[in-house]
């Protein structure tokens, strides 16, 4: 499962923070071409969506296909409201086809405080949203280190926490950032592969 959160002002919802990628990925097919997330920001309403019927009728089709891609087969958007005007809303992804049903309600109240704090409060200067863009890079640096560990792993035989601690140390110890490191230990076992 994952969610977004957005924020509505002069009729542009701009998606505010996400849980993971694939959920501001579907919030930019809505963006493009309509979708659930739109429909609720336009009329206030929850919608509740089995992505199984969608492909059948060809309602928001991109947005469908995208989805059932993704491994998104529900979705449910919520608006956030401030009095009568939308000022937001939060979508959840779901990997089944069932994962709202007979939730809706429950997922609503839960998420619709917290919401409203979260939109209420959104750095609307972009300074958070900057930030959220960083994540692609963030993630690829993830897997450098991660790949980094596994070879560590194998070369050594020791546990992964322990080689991902000495990967860590030795970066500070040097005074790089891990993921120079990690790029390093990468290419001098290719290297060793590759000779």
């Amino acid at each position: 499962m994952a969610f977004s959160v957005g924020v509505a002002r002069h009729d542009i919802i701009l998606t505010y923070v996400s849980t993971r990628h694939e959920a501001a990925v579907l919030d930019g097919v809505q963006y493009v071409d309509d979708g659930p997330c739109q429909l609720a920001a336009r009329t206030g309403d929850i919608v509740a969506v089995d992505h199984e019927g969608l492909l059948d009728e060809g309602r928001w089709q991109l947005f469908a296909q995208s989805g059932a891609a993704s491994g998104i087969l529900s979705t449910l958007s919520l608006p956030v409201m401030e009095g009568d005007r939308v000022i937001g809303g939060v979508n959840l992804y779901g990997s089944r086809s069932d994962t709202f049903a007979g939730r809706v309600e429950d997922v609503a109240s839960i998420v619709g405080g917290w919401a409203t704090g979260a939109v209420s409060n959104a750095d609307l200067s972009f300074a958070t949203r900057l930030e959220a863009a960083r994540a692609p890079q963030r993630l690829e640096d993830l897997q450098t280190i991660t790949e980094a560990v596994s070879i560590l792993v194998d070369s050594k035989g020791v546990p992964s926490t322990m080689a991902k601690t000495k990967l860590h140390e030795a970066a500070a110890q040097a005074g790089i950032p891990v993921v120079t490191l990690a790029l390093m230990v990468i290419g001098e076992r290719r290297g060793a592969d590759e000779g």
